[in-house]
């Protein structure tokens, strides 16, 4: 079956960096638009970064440009979120979505906890 499973979350202090992984397999990752988001409590899942099936295209929200990086690697079936200079306001529970526009379709992985505080 088609699985996406997030890793990397944990505690860090407002500052310092994580390095998050999502692990697709189930489907034909390289054609597929990879994409992180994240959800605090109370709020609207949000789009943070997003990258072409190529890798060469990317996007990212204003509030976390020039700080995270996304990337991936399609021989490993892999996306990244590289975080930098994190703040309280980043944390959210993370979550990689694999998107495809024809056939429209969409699979969403399980999440992990991001959570900058000292």
């Amino acid at each position: 079956e088609v699985q996406l499973v997030e890793s990397g979350g944990g505690l860090v202090q407002p500052g310092g960096s994580l390095r998050l992984s999502c692990a697709a397999s189930g489907f034909t990752f390289s054609r597929y638009d990879m994409t992180w988001y994240r959800q605090a409590p109370g709020k609207e899942r949000e789009l943070v970064a997003a990258i072409s099936s190529s890798g060469r295209g990317t996007n990212y929200a204003d509030s976390v440009k020039g700080r995270f990086t996304i990337s991936r690697d399609n021989t490993k079936n892999t996306v990244y979120l590289q975080m930098n200079s994190l703040k309280p306001e980043d944390t959210a529970v993370y979550y990689c979505k694999a998107e495809s526009r024809w056939p429209q379709l969409g699979y969403w992985g399980q999440g992990t906890q991001v959570t900058v505080s000292s």
